[in-house]
């Protein structure tokens, strides 16, 4: 517990330093939009191939796989059958309340927390094949086909969701680090050492232009009814874990990848989820509100579980 503590104290100090820069206006928006880009684009994808390529990751990566996938049906179903038996919404407004209640921020919160706070960066990736390779794609096939004024045949729109992952750096870069640890294969050193120097970038850079986001950012209004908010975020903070953590117990998985499969389920709602909802102009408060609340009750929620399964 001590580790978690001291793993979030020092994911909080760093998010403090951004906002602060921010408050005294020497990093503005535009900052903020070079750091996340820098990370998304470049830094997060270095980290995550030198990782991956540095683990064992062929005998984890079945079970945990399918536990993390569990957790994410536990969520994503009730939402479902809400949305479509009491709501009567639309199918892409429904991939986005969908993506709420289950799709991880484990781009960018979740790299942290697994290297701050589970001490290996390496756990976030079953979330992140997951999602980057599975999740998103039907989310944005669903979107794409529900755009107004947008024809497109069916083969087209399977297409373009299959090419999807692979324009995605963070997707490219662990199937690249994957490949080089079952193959064995070791780059030389000029050319992992750079690469390993700019990951070092990834984890302040994208905590830092987190907290540049919460100074300057805008806050949640109201427009989301309470009820649905609640649900959505019951959904993503206490039953996603619980399912992953159930199942991750059924397969018998061990106890230190138990807390890592509840922790990194416990994750809030991915900030992107915010972009495709304005992209294609649905249920944009729902994704702008529920990634706020959940990133708000993560720390917590996340504090709690390891205290109840570590």
């Amino acid at each position: 517990m001590h580790d978690v503590l001291l793993g979030f104290t020092t994911i909080a100090a760093v998010i403090a330093v951004g906002y602060l820069l921010a408050a005294v206006k020497l990093l503005d928006a535009g900052a903020q939009t070079v750091l996340t880009r820098l990370s998304f684009f470049v830094a997060s994808p270095c980290l995550l191939f030198v990782v991956m390529s540095e683990t064992e990751v062929a005998g984890f990566l079945s079970k945990n796989l399918l536990a993390t996938a569990a957790g994410v049906a536990a969520a994503a179903i009730p939402y479902v059958l809400v949305a479509v038996l009491v709501q009567r919404r639309r199918p892409d407004e429904i991939a986005i309340g969908t993506m709420c209640a289950s799709y991880c921020n484990a781009g960018n919160l979740g790299l942290p927390v697994a290297a701050y706070v589970l001490g290996d960066a390496a756990l976030i990736a079953p979330m992140l094949l997951l999602q980057l390779g599975l999740l998103q794609p039907i989310a944005l096939m669903i979107l794409d086909a529900g755009r107004e004024g947008v024809q497109r045949s069916r083969s087209e729109a399977f297409w373009r969701a299959v090419r999807l992952p692979f324009t995605n750096p963070l997707t490219v870069a662990t199937l690249l680090g994957l490949l080089v640890s079952v193959t064995g294969w070791r780059p030389p050193a000029f050319v992992l050492e750079p690469v390993d120097l700019i990951g070092g970038l990834a984890v302040p850079g994208v905590l830092i232009a987190y907290g540049v986001s919460l100074r300057l950012g805008p806050l949640p209004g109201r427009g989301v009814p309470p009820l649905e908010l609640g649900f959505v975020t019951f959904l993503k903070l206490v039953v996603q874990p619980l399912g992953a953590w159930t199942a991750g117990r059924l397969l018998g998985i061990d106890d230190v990848a138990l807390v890592a499969l509840a922790v990194t389920a416990a994750l809030p709602s991915a900030q992107n989820i915010f972009v495709h909802a304005t992209r294609f102009n649905r249920a944009t408060l729902l994704a702008r509100d529920a990634i706020f609340v959940t990133t708000l009750g993560s720390v917590p929620a996340i504090t709690v579980i390891t205290l109840l399964v570590a």
